[in-house]
């Protein structure tokens, strides 16, 4: 067996929370080796961008990780301090909301500034009428469900990017 460590750390707040994240991964690293276990050394370590101080601190978490994961259905919540799981909020939870929209394109730029990668994942990623807003900001990846695959391969093809 061959285990994989590391991966993707939620709700990132600091740089100091990725730099613990890095230690614990180097000890758990460190122990393998010393136990003779065998692991993959080349796991990528990312992390969700969900908070607003994530998105706006992008610039020095990028240098620290290999990508960004952007968990849209809590960057949503908590930009625009609305509770997802409230009915009587849901008008005000905007995903289209253009803070949004500038959170996820600034942490583009400053993923791809590093030579991170960043991928979109949430509801937001299999929504149709965003799949150009996400090319053009240079959006990596879309992470969906299986239903929206081929849609989204379809809308993809459909576009003209060089207008």
């Amino acid at each position: 067996m061959i285990l994989a460590i590391c991966g993707n750390a939620p709700m990132i707040t600091s740089v100091g929370e990725i730099e613990r994240i890095r230690q614990i991964c180097e000890k758990v690293r460190n122990d393998l080796s010393g136990e003779g276990i065998r692991f993959c050394e080349n796991v990528e370590i990312g992390i969700m961008i969900e908070t607003p101080a994530a998105a706006i601190i992008s610039d020095r978490l990028a240098p620290m990780v290999d990508f960004f994961s952007v968990g849209t259905n809590d960057l949503t919540q908590y930009t625009l301090a609305c509770d997802r799981q409230n009915p009587a909020l849901e008008q005000f939870a905007d995903t289209h909301h253009e803070a949004i929209l500038r959170l996820i394109e600034m942490s583009a730029k400053n993923a791809h500034a590093s030579g991170a990668w960043i991928g979109i994942c949430g509801e937001l990623a299999a929504d149709l009428s965003l799949t150009e807003t996400f090319l053009r900001m240079d959006i990596d990846e879309l992470s969906v469900s299986a239903p929206f695959v081929l849609p989204l391969r379809e809308k993809i093809r459909s576009l003209d990017l060089s207008k």
